[in-house]
C-alpha cells in the first residue's frame, strides 16, 4: 500500500473513531463508573468486536473481488459516495450532547465489561456498513491481498484502541467539554470535513 493511500486510511480511521457513537459512549460510561483499568477491559471488548466485524466484511469483499471485478469497482465508488454522505451529515448535524448515564450501570468484573464492549461493537450495524464502504478503497487487487487486509485491520483497530482508551481516561473532562454546544458544533464540522477529505482522496486515487 502506498503511503498516500495509507494516510487517507489513517485519516478516515480517526474521523470514524473519534466521532461520538456507541463505542465512545460505552467507553466514557465505563471510565466514569469503574475507572481506567476496568474501562480498558471494555475497550478490549470493543476492539475484539471491531476485529470480528472486519473479518466478516473482508470475507464479503474477497468474494466480490473473486467473482466480479466490475461489481468490486462499483462498490468502491458507492463507498466513496457513502463517506462523502457521512461527512456532509456530520458537518451539518445539529448540536447534540453525548449523554452518559452511569447511575444505572451495575458493578461488573473485567470479564463482564469485556463482553459488554464486545456486544456493543459487534451489534453496531453502522460499523459493518462503514467497513464495507472503506475496505475496497484501499485494496489493490494486483497485489497480495492478505497483507493489505492485515495492514488495514491494524490501522483501524489501533486507531480505535487509542481513541477509546482516551475516552476512558479523560471521561469526566470530555463529558464536561462536550456539554459546550459551540465546541460540539466545531467537532461536528471538523470531522465532517475529515470524512469528505478522505473520500475525495480515495476518489482521486480510483480515477
Amino acid at each position: 500500500m502506498d503511503f498516500s493511500l495509507w494516510l487517507a486510511l489513517f485519516l478516515a480511521a480517526w474521523a470514524i473513531s473519534i466521532s461520538p457513537g456507541p463505542g465512545a459512549v460505552a467507553s466514557m460510561a465505563a471510565g466514569l463508573r469503574y475507572g481506567m483499568w476496568p474501562g480498558a477491559a471494555l475497550v478490549c471488548g470493543l476492539i475484539t468486536g471491531y476485529t470480528i466485524q472486519f473479518i466478516i466484511s473482508v470475507v464479503g469483499v474477497a468474494a466480490v473481488i473473486k467473482t466480479s471485478p466490475l461489481l468490486f469497482e462499483v462498490i468502491k465508488w458507492v463507498g466513496v459516495s457513502y463517506l462523502i454522505y457521512l461527512g456532509i451529515k456530520q458537518y451539518r448535524s445539529p448540536v447534540s450532547m453525548i449523554r452518559v448515564d452511569v447511575s444505572t450501570m451495575p458493578s461488573a468484573t473485567a470479564g463482564k465489561l469485556f463482553m459488554q464492549g464486545l456486544l456493543v461493537d459487534i451489534t453496531n450495524p453502522k460499523a459493518a456498513i462503514f467497513l464495507l464502504a472503506v475496505i475496497p478503497q484501499f485494496v489493490d487487487t494486483t497485489r497480495p491481498l492478505m497483507l493489505q487486509y492485515v495492514l488495514i485491520c491494524l490501522t483501524l483497530c489501533l486507531v480505535d484502541l487509542v481513541i477509546m482508551l482516551c475516552y476512558v481516561a479523560l471521561a469526566a473532562n470530555l463529558v464536561k467539554l462536550l456539554k459546550n454546544p459551540h465546541l460540539t458544533a466545531r467537532i461536528n464540522k471538523i470531522f465532517g470535513v475529515c470524512f469528505i477529505l478522505a473520500a475525495l482522496s480515495m476518489a482521486f486515487m480510483n480515477i
